[in-house]
């Protein structure tokens, strides 16, 4: 019997944000996926870390998810890591692939997901606690009331329509803003609108920006920003 995939969420940055479930699955496997080629600097490894200690006595496999839009680069390293997977999942043993935020979100993890359930697997996806709700609850705020919409948008890959995109009603959140931050930071400055940002939220090293002025032209890769109307 072949074994099974669980692509396992581990929460925005704080070990007491990982879900129970989430937990368990980690205790009851050996095989743990970490994102990352150096195991020990994996944010999902010190998450975990964070919250059981025997974390290092599982065989943790290096999974590498280059930070590139190059479709060639992404393609062999989604392969790469499917066919490491699997070297597992044909023996008959479990991985736990562990992914920052929820699995269901932009996490690359859903490109082995796929591929693993092409190849006849069977692969599950275990939710967890997303940055955004994270931010929110962090700064004591709520992301949407009554009949407000609520827009996630991956800001780096639509930097350029972003006067636009704060153009649309209710709450906006801007992830994976990167190198763009600059730019973004102009056009919620030209939109009027109020904004606050989180870096590296849960995190050591967390920084809180209480209104768009304060943002920075650049900021780490674990940063996320609200926009209210």
């Amino acid at each position: 019997m072949n074994g099974t995939l669980y692509g396992v969420g581990v929460g925005p940055g704080d070990p007491e944000l990982l879900t129970i479930k989430a937990l368990r699955l980690i205790k009851e496997n050996q095989i743990i996926a970490v994102p990352g080629n150096d195991i020990q600097k994996s944010v999902a490894y010190q998450i975990v870390k964070g919250a059981y200690e025997e974390l290092d006595e599982k065989t943790l496999i290096p999974v590498a998810m280059p930070m590139t839009k190059d479709p060639k680069v992404l393609e062999e390293n989604h392969k790469k890591a499917a066919d490491d997977v699997e070297e597992y999942l044909k023996k008959g043993e479990n991985v736990v692939f562990l992914t920052l935020g929820d699995p269901t979100v932009y996490s690359t993890y859903l490109y082995v997901h796929k591929r693993i359930l092409e190849r006849g697997y069977e692969a599950s996806i275990i939710s967890g606690i997303t940055s955004f709700t994270a931010v929110a609850a962090r700064l004591n705020l709520g992301l949407v009331e009554m009949a407000e919409p609520l827009h996630v948008i991956p800001a780096t890959y639509q930097a350029e329509d972003m006067d636009q995109i704060l153009e649309l009603p209710g709450t906006k959140v801007l992830m994976k803003s990167g190198k763009k931050m600059k730019q973004i930071r102009e056009s919620i400055l030209r939109s009027g609108q109020q904004a606050v940002m989180i870096e590296n939220c849960g995190m050591p090293g967390e920084k809180i920006y209480r209104c768009a002025r304060e943002i920075p032209e650049a900021a780490g890769y674990y940063s996320l920003i609200l926009v209210k109307e």
